[in-house]
């Protein structure tokens, strides 16, 4: 028999909403080019050891990166009827590898997650959690630091897609 052991913390998150008259299918075309699709490649690449190219293209290319696209939008018809609404996972391999190596568990928040929506006056809101206070729970200055960095790369990503 093993030892379990259960441990709960209350997290302060700062929570984020930009608001834009843009439509909902303009600004998500809009945030898809401007933030490439991860290529899933990589992965395979990473299991046979290529690291080091992966790597330095990793650094070489865009900051943040689509990992997943959900249409929770068509979800909703179950219960009432399709809205227009995607979560996405953006973020870099390599940057939640900076945080990873330093604390595992910050796995759990990269990549990041960020919902957009059809908002009721007919133009798109993108709501997300602050990188930083996500990652600032695990008392980590260097995990804090590429969490400042990230706030920054999505705020700028979302209010580029949003104009």
């Amino acid at each position: 028999m093993s030892n379990v052991n259960l441990t709960r913390v209350v997290v302060e998150i700062e929570h984020v909403t930009i608001t834009t008259s843009k439509p909902f299918a303009e600004t998500a075309t809009a945030l898809e080019a401007s933030v490439p699709q991860v290529d899933d490649g990589i992965w395979e690449r990473l299991e046979n050891g290529d690291a080091a190219n992966v790597r330095k293209e990793l650094e070489a290319g865009a900051p943040l990166l689509i990992f997943v696209k959900r249409d929770h939008g068509s979800t909703d018809q179950m219960i009432d009827y399709r809205r227009n609404c995607f979560q996405y996972e953006i973020g870099n391999p390599l940057t939640a590898s900076k945080m990873t190596s330093n604390v595992l568990a910050t796995g759990l928040y990269a990549p990041l997650r960020i919902v957009l929506y059809e908002n009721e006056d007919g133009g798109s809101t993108f709501e997300y959690d602050l990188p930083s206070a996500q990652f600032g729970q695990f008392d980590n200055a260097d995990v804090l630091e590429v969490g400042k960095i990230l706030d920054e790369e999505i705020e700028k990503a979302l209010k580029k897609a949003a104009n």
